[in-house]
């Protein structure tokens, strides 16, 4: 009796085993699948989209897959403030190898004319940031740029019918995570207490960089109160911003007052607020965030616009927190 016991316990052993290499060997293929360009060719085209409305011009610059057929959903991208359409091109190429649009705006009023040509760019930076207009513009900007969109999806010959407008993501970094969270729902409070909302429900998914907080702290659980849409924040315990008064701890706050479900937050060790521009001013440490930062990207768009549960599976605990290992923090509610 004994030896059917152990032949049972020895197969037992064995088929642990391979399930085990298994599950690692389905954990390779997927970071290695997110984190490398995808299979499509990448095409860019740079544009000038007025708004009549508010007699203002919205630069894009506009990333596409050239060579699959689509309809491909479409991810908004905002920069930080003092950035630009030019500006994280590691991101919006990345993405669209994946099969994404995406489609980058200049904010202007808090873009690189801000600063360029002062003399003094940082005082620049922070009279731009204390203008009411430019608090105001950058979510009307993406609205617009979606009312652009539809009408391309009409009328242009690259996009007709090669647009998908039910799956819309939005993105930014810093000044442009504001920008992300609050077309997904954040509101503003003034100083008497009334709340003003930019909120655009073609908005499905948000991945927020870096993003800046309300000043005044009762104010955190009412201004993210109204947000149900998935997102993953990401930031650094460096992350402090560099125009004002916030520390690197701050970052996690959109998180953690967020009631609405599937929210993700990566904090990574000894990244700063630069990071995510994909400057890699620290070579290689730098261009490891990077390779992270479009690893989890890639499988969030995948699981929230394209219903890819096998992205899903891997992006909660276990495959991207593997991954991610030391170098980061990784949560998820």
């Amino acid at each position: 009796m004994w030896k059917k016991w152990f032949i049972a316990a020895l197969f037992l052993i064995l088929f642990l085993e391979l399930c085990a290499r298994g599950q690692a060997a389905s954990q390779a293929p997927s970071a290695h699948l997110y984190g490398s360009a995808g299979p499509c060719q990448v095409q860019t085209h740079e544009d000038e989209w007025f708004d009549q409305k508010r007699s203002r011009l919205v630069p894009v610059k506009i990333y596409r897959p050239a060579d699959a057929p689509g309809p491909w959903p479409v991810i908004i991208f905002s920069h930080g403030l003092g950035g630009s359409r030019a500006g994280y091109e590691y991101l919006g190429r990345h993405w669209a190898s994946h099969g994404f649009v995406s489609v980058h705006l200049q904010h202007q009023g808090s873009d690189i004319d801000v600063w360029r040509n002062d003399s003094s760019p940082v005082k620049a930076l922070r009279q731009a940031a204390l203008n009411p207009e430019a608090i105001v513009n950058p979510p009307l900007d993406l609205s617009f740029a979606l009312d652009q969109l539809e009408r391309l999806a009409r009328e242009d010959s690259l996009f007709q019918d090669r647009l998908d407008l039910d799956r819309i993501g939005a993105a930014g970094h810093s000044f442009g995570a504001y920008t992300a969270l609050t077309v997904a729902g954040q509101v503003m409070i003034g100083p008497a207490g009334s709340e003003y909302s930019w909120s655009d429900p073609r908005i499905k998914a948000f991945i927020a960089m870096s993003a800046p907080v309300p000043q005044r702290q009762e104010q955190w659980p009412r201004a993210y109160s109204r947000i149900k849409i998935p997102s993953p924040h990401l930031t650094g315990d460096e992350d402090d911003l560099p125009i004002g008064d916030s520390p690197a701890a701050e970052r996690r706050v959109p998180y953690d007052h967020i009631t609405g479900p599937d929210q993700y937050l990566i904090i990574f060790r000894g990244g700063d607020h630069l990071l995510f521009a994909g400057l890699e001013q620290r070579a290689e440490k730098d261009a490891v965030f990077k390779k992270l930062i479009q690893m989890s990207s890639t499988a969030f768009w995948r699981t929230y616009l394209n219903g890819d549960v096998q992205a899903g599976n891997w992006l909660a605990p276990g495959g991207f927190q593997a991954v991610l290992g030391a170098v980061g923090t990784f949560e998820h509610k």
